[in-house]
C-alpha cells in the first residue's frame, strides 16, 4: 500500500473529522492517542507547503517520519522520540492512498 501527506492532505483528514489544527485533544485521538499531536505536527513539518511526499509502504513511511524526528531532536540537542504502535496505525491509517 501507498502512503502520501501533503499540508493539504492533512488539512482534509482533519476537517473529515471535524476537527481544526488547533484541537490538540481531538488531533491526538485521531493520530494514536498519547502524543498524537505531536507526531501530526512532525509530519507535518516534514512536508514542504506545497508539496507532496509520497512513500511505497509502511516502512518507509515510519523510517522518514523517523529520520526527520532524529534530525530536528540533534539540532534542539534533545533526545528523539519514537512513535508508539498506535501512533503508527494511526498514521498508517489516515496517510494510506486509496487503490
Amino acid at each position: 500500500m501507498r502512503y502520501s501527506v501533503s499540508h493539504h492532505k492533512l488539512n482534509q483528514i482533519l476537517a473529515a473529522h471535524g476537527l481544526k489544527t488547533g484541537d490538540a485533544g481531538g488531533i491526538d485521538k485521531l493520530f494514536g492517542g498519547n502524543d498524537g499531536y505531536y507526531w501530526f505536527g512532525t509530519v507535518r513539518d516534514l512536508c514542504p507547503p506545497g508539496k507532496t511526499i509520497s512513500w511505497d509502504d509502511q516502512y518507509s513511511m515510519v523510517n522518514a517520519i523517523q529520520a526527520h524526528e532524529n534530525a530536528t531532536a540533534a539540532e534542539d540537542e534533545m533526545k528523539p522520540q519514537v512513535p508508539s504502535a498506535a501512533n503508527i496505525a494511526a498514521l498508517s491509517k489516515v496517510l494510506g492512498d486509496p487503490i
